[in-house]
């Protein structure tokens, strides 16, 4: 179990954003300026869509030393595990909705050498996820649906991030909050405020005409008053 409050700020590009003709070279230009890299893999099933698969990690490896942060929106993400860390993964997050009881996905995951966490979708009360956090390097709080990128903030996703920030403190615990979905300038230092210290910004940084301004942007609201 981690112990002790960490307040460390990360700001994590999603690729999802990125234009995947260009993906290294998007990536090896932003990597210098961010914390670690957000990487969506979608099956079909758990949500609609399909995203880039094992070999595009396997492809991003060389290009930086970020920590890859893949986000599983899967069926039966635990069996890609050993996959993943060959590929060069080092935190994989699931889907509470998939893992009612991620006790043993957590156990595989450790077991494979990865960090591991556990996602919560918007309509999904946080008393789900709440029994096991202290399973977690990172949870991850869904501020939009899952499935689709750029879409806009859901503005009830703040309530959420308070409650897992005062579980955290209240339990001495490392465990790092992350807010998926629709963050930008406009509303980062809200979602700081709440108690996340992980950012994915998408289109707001893979978007943006100079990502590595909006990056710079980015970082500047949520250090403002500091």
């Amino acid at each position: 179990m981690l112990t002790g409050v960490d307040t460390r700020l990360q700001i994590a590009p999603s690729i999802l954003a990125a234009d995947f003709a260009r993906l290294g070279e998007e990536v090896g230009n932003i990597a210098p300026y961010v914390d670690l890299l957000h990487v969506d893999l979608m099956d079909g099933h758990f949500v609609p869509n399909l995203s880039l698969g094992i070999p595009v990690i396997q492809s991003l490896r060389p290009v930086t030393d970020l920590k890859f942060d893949c986000h599983l929106m899967m069926l039966n993400a635990d069996y890609y595990f050993p996959a993943l860390k060959r590929a060069g993964a080092d935190l994989v997050t699931v889907h509470i909705e998939v893992y009612p009881n991620p006790s043993a996905a957590a156990e595989s995951a450790r077991a494979e050498g990865l960090e591991f966490g556990l996602v919560i979708n918007p309509p999904t009360p946080f008393e789900a996820l709440e029994p096991f956090i202290e399973l977690c390097d990172m949870i991850v709080l869904m501020s939009v649906n899952p499935g689709f990128g750029g879409q806009a903030f859901i503005e009830a996703s703040l309530a959420k991030i308070e409650a897992a920030r005062n579980f955290v403190e209240s339990h001495g615990l490392l465990t790092d909050i992350e807010v998926d979905g629709g963050i930008g300038a406009a509303n980062i230092r809200r979602a700081k405020d709440a108690g996340a210290n992980v950012f994915v910004a998408g289109s707001s940084v893979f978007g943006a005409e100079e990502p590595v301004s909006a990056v710079e942007q980015l970082r500047k609201r949520i250090r403002e008053s500091e």
